[in-house]
């Protein structure tokens, strides 16, 4: 059986032990150095991130979100163990983990260690395609000879050097197409190197729940339900021109991905479309002021990861979705290309105004489009708003002061709400 060490990156054919180095961490597959398809993912990216920066804060629960009145971004595992999730109330996460430590995100420093990892990464293979600041996917089909090694001890070698050097750790997942390792990559976490072979998709997919299949949501997963539809085996059971007459388009894409078949190729040259930033509540929300809280905050994060990139946007998008599951969306086109979390806010406010009536809603999210290079800099000229140029310079002073002393450096009290 072939197998790799993911220690040293000795390769062996049998053992449950390295030979070399006799470490435990042993991946072994029959196809492992045949696949070359890979995901990674970071391992609870933004709280290791905080955690890296502070070693005061190694061995503790760490929630990076916003205050009483906000919500859980993401959360180290060991308050993963307590029960607390992304886009949790933060009142509920600290009921959960009152131990916890609070911390505001720094998305400068996460699009700095980002840039770090796709360097790594870069030194690999050039099929790259990032899914967001801390995954992406990999094809390293024909690199062996280039390295001199088989795929599967690159990508072990790439989770060893962030280690190493950037004291953050990341799961891979190793497959035939991306489906599958995407699914593998969140197998074993922190930490993890899963293998899912083509020999072994069948058996690996058999029983798996419906909700495993990317792209299928609560409300998918309710519609499946309602036509006896639980697991990949019941969708198996299923012609794919009965599932095409029920599911429409998607009808197609549940009966390949139930079987494993996925013809989706990484795709390095996907230009960045737009920039976005959304959340889901753990209980549907009608109250304005709740709302605008979210959206600030929204707004906030989507124009730092545009000023990391250097990217501004002409059009505001703003995204919520009904109690019902129904998605409404409002877009509105800027006198000029901002990156301005200001301006991105204040352009998206009144269109939150106008869609109250169809509140509650269970999820928010703001967004940038029709990107083009720049500063930032830009702001609505208008001349009912005088202000606008007094904003703007306080907001790129804002973003001077946290980018030296910290995103805590300076916190707007509606972020606060």
């Amino acid at each position: 059986m072939p197998s790799l060490c993911r220690d040293c990156l000795t390769t062996f054919t049998s053992g449950t032990r390295c030979p070399a180095c006799h470490s435990p961490r042993v991946v072994a597959d029959a196809e492992l150095f045949d696949l070359a398809i890979a995901h990674m993912d970071c391992d609870a990216f933004y709280a290791s991130v905080e955690k890296r920066d502070n070693p005061a804060l190694r061995d503790k629960p760490v929630i990076v979100g916003g205050g009483q009145r906000g919500v859980v971004t993401t959360a180290c595992y060991i308050a993963r163990i307590h029960g607390v999730r992304s886009a949790m109330p933060m009142f509920k996460a600290l009921r959960l983990c009152p131990e916890a430590v609070i911390v505001k995100p720094r998305f400068e420093a996460y699009a700095a260690a980002s840039r770090a990892i796709r360097a790594m990464m870069e030194d690999l293979t050039p099929a790259i395609e990032p899914l967001s600041l801390d995954e992406a996917f990999l094809d390293l089909t024909g690199t062996a000879r280039l390295h001199g090694a088989p795929p599967a001890a690159m990508l072990a070698g790439l989770l060893r050097r962030m280690e190493r050097e950037l004291r953050l750790s990341g799961s891979v997942g190793l497959s035939h197409n991306k489906f599958l390792a995407k699914i593998a990559s969140d197998i074993d976490k922190p930490r993890g190197y899963s293998v899912i072979s083509r020999a072994g998709t069948d058996a690996f997919l058999s029983g798996k729940p419906v909700g495993i299949i990317w792209g299928v949501g609560a409300a998918m997963r309710a519609q499946l339900e309602r036509a006896g539809i639980a697991t990949i085996d019941d969708l198996r059971r299923w012609d794919q021109a009965e599932l095409v007459a029920r599911f429409g388009a998607m009808g197609t894409r549940l009966w390949q991905l139930a079987r494993g078949q996925d013809t989706r190729r990484v795709a390095p040259d996907r230009s960045v479309k737009s920039i976005s930033k959304e959340t889901t509540f753990a209980q549907d929300l009608r109250d304005e002021d709740v709302l605008d809280g979210h959206l600030w905050r929204l707004a906030d994060q989507v124009a730092a990861r545009a000023k990391a990139k250097g990217i501004v946007g002409r059009v505001v998008t703003l995204k919520l979705k009904r109690a019902d599951h129904r998605t409404l969306t409002r877009r509105i086109t800027l006198p000029e290309a901002s990156a301005l979390a200001d301006v991105i806010y204040r352009a998206a406010r009144p269109l939150l105004g106008q869609m109250l009536d169809a509140a509650p809603f269970r999820l928010i999210g703001v967004g940038i489009s029709e990107l083009s290079a720049g500063d930032g800099h830009g702001f609505s000229r208008d001349l009912l708003d005088a202000e606008a140029a007094q904003r703007a310079a306080a907001e790129l002073a804002v973003d001077k002061l946290r980018a030296r002393f910290g995103a805590d450096a300076v916190v707007k009290g509606r972020s606060l709400r």
